[in-house]
């Protein structure tokens, strides 16, 4: 199938950015005093708002996190970047040969529109994604696993749902896809792909990106 637009997830997907974030998110959790090692980070929050973080722990523990934890946590991981974040190996390549083919692109992210900014800066995929190109759960209000983003994301680039197709590495990502009445390419490379059911395709190597959209 030819689509009309190709919407990315953005951490994992175009940028390295989640062994960062949830090893320090785990770190921060443990050290506010809710005990949570880097696999249960991944398996609890990769994918999701901020929001949802809260909520899971207030849920589990009836306690409140710091009204700064989004501000500290954020302020952490942004110097974080600026010493390690790199792009996904061969985004480069899939977001060049999209633009060459005059295919349109955006990319829909539970991120803050500061932290996707940050990426794309420190990584220079900035090029890419100018403002038109992206979206967040900011802009929504409720995250992934819920369709609110991509289907905004579609509605603001034009787009009939059932015409895009998602690019994505978390479970939450693949239902919100799913959920939006898109397909779903799933990016098994750091999520195994059984954890990916209901993804339309796996792959491992975003090499392979270009060619499965053809």
């Amino acid at each position: 199938m030819h689509y009309d637009l190709v919407i990315f997830d953005n951490d994992g997907v175009l940028v390295d950015s989640e062994p960062i974030s949830n090893r320090l998110l785990a770190g921060y959790l443990t050290e506010l005093g809710h005990p949570t090692s880097y696999e249960e980070s991944i398996h609890d929050y990769m994918g999701s708002a901020m929001h949802r973080v809260h909520d899971l722990v207030e849920e589990r523990t009836g306690q409140r996190l710091p009204a700064d934890f989004d501000d500290v946590f954020h302020a952490r991981v942004f110097a974080a970047f600026e010493r390690e974040l790199k792009p996904i190996t061969g985004a480069v390549d899939v977001l060049e040969r999209l633009a060459a083919d005059s295919v349109p692109y955006c990319v829909a992210s539970s991120g803050s529109h500061e932290r996707i900014r940050v990426g794309h800066r420190t990584t220079g995929l900035d090029r890419w994604f100018d403002d038109e190109r992206i979206f967040s759960s900011q802009d929504v209000g409720r995250g992934k696993p819920a369709p609110d983003l991509f289907l905004h994301a579609a509605e603001r680039m034009g787009v009939a749902p059932e015409r895009c197709v998602v690019v994505e590495d978390s479970p939450l990502g693949v239902q919100a896809a799913v959920a939006a009445g898109m397909d779903v390419y799933g990016f098994a490379s750091m999520t195994p792909a059984e954890k990916l059911a209901g993804a339309t395709r796996l792959f491992a190597d975003m090499r392979e990106l270009t060619e499965l959209l053809r």
